[in-house]
């Protein structure tokens, strides 16, 4: 197992369901290093699958070290895409719910 494959196995078993209400979404991530993932949240339920979803409802672009940084709450994930860091595809506004979604620990 990757240790990319670890980080998103951490996030999504930090998933508060309770934030989820009524959201039925898929957060795409492709990071520059490393394979694509994906969240599908829906029914207050949260999946994580590897690879390319086929209709991702935001895709979410960045290097891996971005990645690590927002998951492990030293870096805003906000004012990481304000920098430039992150890159946004699709319903850029359901990636303000993230935060509340997938808390930092």
């Amino acid at each position: 197992m990757s240790e990319i494959q670890d980080w998103f196995e951490t996030m999504t078993g930090r998933f508060n369901s309770a934030a989820a209400a009524g959201l039925d979404a898929v957060f795409q991530y492709k990071l520059d290093e490393g394979d694509a993932y994906y969240a599908s949240v829906s029914g207050g339920e949260c999946v994580l699958g590897k690879g390319e979803h086929n209709s991702p409802s935001v895709v979410l672009m960045m290097d891996s070290q971005t990645f690590k940084e927002v998951l492990d709450g030293e870096t805003n994930g906000m004012q990481a895409f304000m920098a430039g860091r992150i890159r946004a595809d699709g319903d850029i506004m359901l990636a303000t719910r993230l935060e509340a979604l997938f808390p930092a620990s």
